[in-house]
């Protein structure tokens, strides 16, 4: 007679439990900063906000630090919606500058919408599958950080072409941390719902970003 089946049920849906409680803390945290973050490009916007250029950075990798500490206090939360509604500050001057084209708001349109599929179509996708992205951890490392040197670079020097190909390389790399994200939530690697929000979150931005900068250029008005 098997005594250890029914303890090994219970740790199982306790497992399980734990998985659905993180997704749903994760996906309404997640869902407020991004509307948080819409406003707040939206007063960017009203507001005529210059771009910020490399100060982005700074402001970015602050604020990511301090949430990264206050992740298991009542202040992460607060840190999360400074760097999401710093992050949407950032994004107005973009915004305004395409919706400078004829076609602007035309592109915008589908790179919110692009950018809604991929994360939608990839986030059920790891979550029904239940697969295990954990492998990907260590190429996205490395992409990730090769994209963004590569990034500067074209910044630096102003190189459109590389530019280009550095949004290409985002948008894979964006959609490969989703999956790679969804997978630690679900599998246990990833149990901080305020981390797991802040990673969710800069795919969607990064995401959004790139799609913009793409599909500006392929439009013939950039």
């Amino acid at each position: 007679m098997n005594y250890d089946a029914q303890p090994t049920v219970v740790r199982s849906q306790d497992s399980v439990l734990a998985t659905n409680k993180l997704l749903r803390n994760t996906y309404s945290l997640l869902a407020m900063t991004l509307v948080f973050s819409a406003l707040t490009a939206g007063l960017s916007m009203a507001m005529n906000f210059p771009h910020l250029g490399l100060f982005t950075l700074v402001g970015y990798f602050g604020l990511l630090f301090l949430t990264t500490k206050l992740r298991n206090s009542a202040w992460g939360i607060v840190s999360v919606f400074a760097l999401t509604g710093f992050m949407g500050l950032t994004l107005g001057p973009m915004l305004n500058y395409y919706l400078t084209m004829p076609n602007g708001s035309q592109i915008v349109m589908q790179a919110l919408g692009g950018t809604g599929v991929i994360f939608f179509a990839l986030s059920a996708y790891a979550i029904k599958s239940e697969k295990d992205f954990s492998f990907m951890g260590g190429f996205l490392f490395v992409g990730i950080l090769v994209a963004f040197l590569a990034g500067l670079g074209a910044y630096f020097f102003e190189m459109p072409g590389l530019a280009l190909a550095v949004s290409a390389m985002f948008v894979l790399l964006m959609s490969g941390l989703i999956l790679y994200e969804t997978s630690q939530i679900i599998h246990g690697g990833e149990t901080n719902y305020i981390m797991a929000t802040i990673t969710l979150y800069v795919s969607i931005y990064n995401l959004f970003t790139s799609l913009l900068h793409l599909l500006g250029a392929f439009s013939g008005d950039n």
